[in-house]
């Protein structure tokens, strides 16, 4: 289908896996995207997240590239590049002078972070905190599950009930928390194998330990400030591990190959945008 606009610019707030998945879809569309994120993003899957690009300053995800952007002149020239240009920005004050066609908040916090219908011509939530037709115009369901990428035209998205999904039947126990809060020092990478009870890091001299035996999934940065409780990262437990590994073997690629590939979940929250930006599509032929 070819859309109207097809050129359009869009913004995705929030360069973590769901935006990152977002952003690479419409960029693979056509759309112009460009992300907007913080200072230190939190990410922890940040193999296949954009946001990486602000600690390394270019970060590649399944064959598209982002490119951290000081300022909108090199976000347009990095927009002429064709390549995704990350851009520091948290109350969207910069990105506001593009004039984007399409907004979507992907910044995941459970509340809208100020985000309205007068952003763009089209406006997104994803997941709980926006109400469609009142904030934004379309809410798109992150629940994991059947019912991620739906489209939700009236009302809000299904609240999640803090259990994390299950990984070979491990839950919270597959999870990094902070212990405490201050500076994260990680003494892992992204990849790593750890044992039950080995130390990936350590918050404000108190160690994070992995609680079951597995490889390092996600993993926030080193030297990100964090607050006790917070979910650090995670690990995909050993059988999950084999059985990852052995698909990638099954279809010819390198046996970690899982480590930089896109989810599922999110990959359906990225079509779930797509179907919406459709519905809404006659507005990107206005003005």
């Amino acid at each position: 289908m070819v859309m109207a606009g097809k050129r359009a610019l869009v913004i995705v707030k929030g360069g973590g896996e769901l935006g990152t998945a977002v952003a690479h879809r419409l960029f693979k569309e056509g759309f112009r995207v460009v992300i907007t994120e913080v200072e230190k993003p939190r990410a922890e899957r940040r193999l296949v997240c954009f946001a990486e690009a602000v600690y390394e300053g270019e970060h590649s995800v399944e064959g598209v590239t982002a490119r951290k952007a000081e300022n909108l002149d090199e976000v347009r020239r990095i927009l002429k590049e064709g390549k995704i240009p990350v851009l520091i920005d948290p109350e969207g004050k910069l990105a506001s002078q593009l004039k984007p066609d399409i907004v979507v908040d992907a910044r995941m916090a459970k509340r809208n972070l100020g985000t309205s219908r007068d952003e763009a011509k089209i406006v997104v939530g994803l997941g709980p905190g926006f109400k469609a037709g009142v904030d934004v115009d379309v809410v798109v369901e992150t629940k994991p599950g059947l019912k991620a990428g739906e489209v939700v035209l009236e009302g809000e998205a299904l609240p999640h009930n803090g259990v994390p999904y299950a990984l070979s039947g491990y839950t919270f126990e597959r999870l990094l928390v902070a212990p405490a809060s201050g500076r994260f020092k990680a003494f892992k990478r992204l990849g790593d194998r750890v044992k039950a009870g080995e130390a990936v890091g350590e918050v404000g001299g108190r160690q994070v330990k992995s609680r079951i035996s597995g490889v390092i999934l996600g993993l926030v940065h080193d030297g990100v400030e964090v607050e006790e409780g917070r979910k650090l990262g995670d690990v995909m437990p050993e059988e999950a591990v084999r059985e990852a590994e052995e698909m990638m073997k099954l279809r010819g690629l390198p046996s970690n190959s899982y480590l930089y590939m896109v989810g599922e979940r999110a990959w359906r929250v990225a079509e779930g945008v797509l179907k919406a930006i459709r519905m809404f599509e006659e507005r990107l032929k206005e003005g």
